[in-house]
């Protein structure tokens, strides 16, 4: 089968990197698997998607200017089988394309002007799949978010923590991804200074993004600000406890990346955490509670932060495969 996947952004988070790691799965198992990409996502640059393209698949670029509409002129010149759409630039290139499959993964939310024209979804969790109108929930499907294992440097640990200036008697909490406003950063900061932990705990934040200068305009004692990094493997080994105080998290990839390290894990009530929750066997946050989040907390560091074992054999790129595969075929017969 020939699959273009389009994502269409500049810079590596989440749901770029689902889209390369399925890109990379479907051309191992076989498929003819073409990535179309905005020229920005090739710059030089330590957050880039370009370097980081499985070596399997074919990349197609188009222009940063007007990228949707290149793109939906690359499909109808191409023909694919299946054109898969990542966010909403993606979604909107797709847009009176006709003679191929057109599917998109729902990594936020739905939303009619970017998907009610499409002939299939993917629902990264049940409650997306419950919101969808009755005649597109019945030709979409529900696939779970998956992870990779990943090796941290040997020397991870001892390495960022002396780095931080963190003992190795101190507890240090920490969250990654993107730094956003509805990620719950700036509540998570307040919520930590009130928790009045001293030198017994301090907290980390891994990440870029729209928010993060202004989380560094807050001066907390305990709390390091480190912005993008290209080792998340090796934070979370740093890490003994992996806080979300996120205000909306559809699924939420750094949940996975974070069960895979083995971490404790505190999260909001979320539809993400919700979906996980049972793994997680905690309590889940109250959003946007400060409060609730003190508690929450000093809860979480009195029990110890143990390291856990979860079941990350469900979590795996190659067990989704017949799941899209299958969408692919319905969708490609007009959903029958």
């Amino acid at each position: 089968m020939r699959v273009h996947h389009l994502i269409l952004t500049s810079r590596f988070a989440g749901s770029e990197r689902y889209a390369l790691e399925l890109a990379g799965a479907q051309a191992k198992a076989g498929h003819t698997v073409t990535l179309v990409l905005r020229r920005a996502a090739l710059e030089n640059r330590s957050d880039a998607l370009g370097a980081r393209v499985p070596p399997e698949v074919r990349v197609v670029v188009v222009p940063n200017w007007l990228s949707a509409w290149h793109a939906r002129r690359l499909l109808r010149r191409e023909r694919p089988d299946v054109a898969h759409a990542h966010l909403s630039a993606g979604c909107k290139a797709l847009a009176g394309l006709s003679g191929m499959a057109r599917v998109a993964t729902l990594h936020i939310a739905y939303k009619p002007q970017q998907h009610a024209h499409l002939d299939a979804l993917v629902a990264i969790t049940p409650g997306q799949l419950a919101q969808l109108p009755p005649a597109l929930r019945a030709r979409s499907v529900h696939i779970d978010n998956w992870t990779r294992p990943a090796t941290p440097s040997p020397d991870a640990r001892q390495r960022l923590r002396e780095r931080l200036g963190v003992g190795p008697e101190v507890r240090l909490l920490g969250t990654l991804g993107r730094v956003e406003p509805s990620k719950g950063h700036n509540l998570l900061l307040s919520a930590f200074e009130q928790a009045g932990f001293g030198t017994a705990a301090q907290l980390v934040i891994v990440g870029s993004g729209s928010a993060l200068e202004g989380l560094r305009g807050r001066a907390i004692p305990g709390v390091h600000i480190v912005g993008f990094s290209p080792e998340p493997a090796d934070w979370l080994q740093a890490m003994d406890g992996f806080v979300s105080a996120a205000r909306t998290e559809p699924f939420g990839l750094v949940f996975l990346e974070a069960m895979q390290a083995g971490l404790p894990i505190l999260a909001t009530e979320t539809e993400g955490g919700r979906h996980l929750s049972a793994l997680f066997k905690r309590p889940l946050m109250p959003i946007d509670n400060v409060a609730g989040t003190v508690a929450a907390l000093r809860a979480f560091v009195e029990s110890g932060l143990p390291r856990r074992a979860y079941p990350m054999e469900h979590f795996r790129v190659e067990a989704m495969l017949p799941a899209f595969d299958a969408l692919y075929a319905r969708a490609a017969r007009g959903g029958v």
